[in-house]
């Protein structure tokens, strides 16, 4: 699928002043309105700019548009649902989609992994997991458990508890203080023993060991939950090392503590297989999805968790007592229901998984061709995502890699870049000829820029 009318349109630049009222997330807000990068429209692997260019999406717009851009399904399933039901209360009743939809996602996920809890977003999944995770414990009588675990260089979105447990100390410092009682594992990017590595890192599994220093150190007895990305996206593609979530696994059923994947970014098709903990072979406790959920055409996130945890929490109340008072005005909202439903179908009929995998190894072999650049110094990957990382500029690190991003997107490439790292994360419908294209306005890009 490609945007059949590849003509330059007529320049149509608003004027600075229709920028002023719009504080936009994550970015430099001075930088970008003295240069707009505007989109106008979008269809499958490709965006189009206000005036007129095809830009080639290599990131899913924000590693979610998985199935790729425009799909009629989604739009289709989103008018429908608009006029039969617009909107329905969470609280106290339900509509069938809901419904509908949660056991669908049970269906595709481990066993164990039962019970689907609705939200908005990767950041309200995060934060519905960690307090899923302390009302577990205070369900079980074991009130002192409330100390989470997360890892440096993790992101688990911005609400409170998800920058709590994240590790990106950018995201976190001028938010602070945050949640106390929280402790980070060490990462597990090392450029020296895993440089280049196609797939999982051999050297690294160690580093899950640590989790036992933070038990000494506190008391397995007061911790609630242990959280990763399984596969790390937000901070630079940081795939882990073979046997590492095994290793952590091991240690969370050794001292009883749950396990929470946050695979927002990893889950719906990304890494080859439905979900990273099936591309692992390791079973979370709690699992938190969103992006692909709904192919990023309406905010929806979901928090699965094991059945355990579930009817722990509501055997633990009188049937008319609410169990978990928790929740958002738009949890399991009708238009997002319908929205991943038809994600959900269409993966299954074009199977998206499964595509992946198959075009992964053409997608590591075109990569890896720029090894040997002077200004490259790592490439990792995994799936249908790579992190190709550059030597930073000696006076403003991340400037390359954002001088980089610049000349790409002049040049019809979408990239993103955290730090001086690149990261690619392209839809899971993309051909040989989008490989070709990525690498080689890559290419040119490294050649140009200081």
């Amino acid at each position: 699928m490609i945007l059949k009318h590849r003509q330059r349109l007529p320049a149509n630049k608003p004027q600075p002043a229709a920028f002023q009222s719009y504080w936009m997330p994550f970015t430099a807000n001075q930088q970008f309105k003295a240069a707009p990068r505007l989109l106008a429209r979008a269809e499958g692997m490709y965006y189009r700019t206000t005036d007129g260019r095809d830009i080639l999406d290599a990131t899913s717009g924000l590693w979610c548009v998985n199935a790729g851009h425009g799909r009629r399904e989604i739009a289709d399933a989103i008018a429908t649902q608009a006029h039969r039901l617009d909107y329905a209360p969470a609280f106290q009743m339900g509509h069938n989609d809901a419904f509908r939809l949660a056991n669908r996602l049970a269906a595709l996920l481990p066993n164990g992994l039962d019970c689907v809890f609705f939200s908005n977003s990767g950041s309200e999944a995060v934060d519905s997991a960690l307090k899923i995770a302390r009302a577990y414990h205070q369900a079980r009588g074991e009130k002192e458990r409330i100390c989470f675990i997360g890892r440096e260089r993790g992101y688990h979105g911005v609400g409170f508890g998800g920058l709590s447990v994240g590790g990106i100390p950018a995201n976190r410092d001028i938010f602070e203080p945050l949640l106390p009682d929280t402790d980070h594992l060490p990462h597990t990017h090392n450029l020296e023993n895993n440089a280049f590595s196609r797939g999982q890192p051999l050297w690294g599994d160690h580093l899950a060991d640590h989790l036992e220093e933070i038990i000494a150190m506190r008391g397995a007895q007061t911790i609630a939950a242990v959280i990763v990305e399984p596969m790390a996206g937000s901070t630079g593609v940081l795939i882990p090392p073979r046997g590492y979530l095994q290793r952590l696994r091991h240690l969370c059923d050794r001292y009883n503590l749950l396990l929470i994947f946050d695979e927002v970014i990893t889950g719906f098709g990304r890494l080859g297989h439905p979900f990273a903990c099936d591309a692992f072979g390791v079973t979370p406790d709690i699992i938190t999805l969103a992006k692909g959920l709904t192919n990023g055409a309406v905010p929806m996130g979901a928090t699965v968790v094991n059945k355990n945890i579930y009817d722990t929490v509501i055997e633990a109340h009188q049937s008319q007592q609410i169990e978990l008072r928790h929740g958002y005005t738009y949890s399991g909202h009708p238009l997002a229901c319908a929205a991943a439903l038809a994600t959900l179908d269409l993966h299954r009929k074009e199977k998206l998984s499964q595509r992946a995998a198959c075009m992964a190894p053409l997608f590591e072999s075109t990569l890896h061709r720029l090894g040997d650049h002077p200004l490259i110094i790592d490439i990792r990957n995994y799936g249908l995502v790579a992190g190709i990382e550059l030597i930073p500029h000696l006076e403003y690190p991340g400037k390359r890699a954002f001088d980089v991003y610049l000349h790409c997107f002049e040049n019809g490439l979408l990239i993103r870049t955290t730090g001086d790292i690149i990261a690619l994360s392209p839809p899971l419908i993309l051909q040989e000829e989008h490989i070709t294209a990525m690498v080689e306005t890559l290419k040119t890009a490294l050649n140009t820029v200081a």
